[in-house]
């Protein structure tokens, strides 16, 4: 590893995270740096657990979808397993996939037979959250050693800030749109009805749960002019 080359790329990829307009953009900055900055990566994305069900964010390559959906099918694996942090590694690091067969009887050939030699995961964590897993993968055996991680561990301490904080921004945009649509959707049942700002929010609050609809989505039919019942 050249540490000075990664040293100026990391701080350019920091600076481009925060810069980055939505939280698809900012994991895909980062798995891409990953496959940029890491020796040996071939390939890379960023798993999340929805219970069982995985779900495959910025992948650089189709290799990685593969794999994902493979332990989910399976219910085992090294990403799988890494995304389940109370019971899972917040790193891991295989040298060669063809000697994990004890460990993951059913993952381990398959995946070897999918094009994977080795692979390395990191858990994407801040003090508040758990955010998913980082996977890093290569088509040849060996290709990771104790620099490799060190790399990775390092891009995914600033990738978990960067996909916290781009997720936290997201989510204040959302709270805000729904809130300006509430009102809007308030505005127009008091236009019509002629009835008082708590009783409007009544109403759709009320169609809200009989209809089991999200009340963004009720302000929203009301916004585009649809009448409720």
């Amino acid at each position: 590893m050249d540490w000075g080359r990664f040293a100026q790329e990391m701080a350019s990829m920091a600076r481009d995270l925060l810069a980055q307009d939505s939280v698809g953009a900012t994991l895909e900055r980062i798995t891409a740096s990953a496959t940029e900055l890491v020796d040996g990566c071939d390939a890379a994305g960023v798993l999340v657990l929805h219970a069982a069900k995985v779900e495959t964010l910025a992948p650089t390559d189709p290799l990685v979808v593969d794999s994902d959906q493979l332990q989910e099918r399976l219910g085992e694996g090294p990403c799988f397993d890494a995304a389940h942090s109370a019971r899972g590694e917040r790193v891991f690091r295989i040298a060669d996939l063809t000697g994990e067969r004890q460990r993951w009887p059913a993952y381990a050939p398959r995946a070897h037979s999918l094009g994977v030699g080795s692979m390395m995961g990191f858990l994407l964590f801040t003090e508040d959250e758990d955010l998913g897993a980082l996977n890093l993968y290569s088509r040849k055996p060996g290709a990771f050693g104790q620099a490799s991680e060190t790399a990775g561990w390092l891009l995914a301490s600033h990738a978990a800030v960067a996909f916290s904080s781009a997720r936290t921004h997201a989510q204040m945009e959302q709270a805000i749109a729904t809130r300006h649509a509430i009102g809007e959707a308030m505005g127009i049942l008091m236009g019509h009805h002629h009835i008082t700002e708590e009783q409007a929010f009544d109403v759709l609050r009320r169609y809200s749960q009989e209809n089991n609809i999200k009340l963004r989505e009720v302000a929203r039919l009301v916004c585009a002019g649809e009448r409720l019942p």
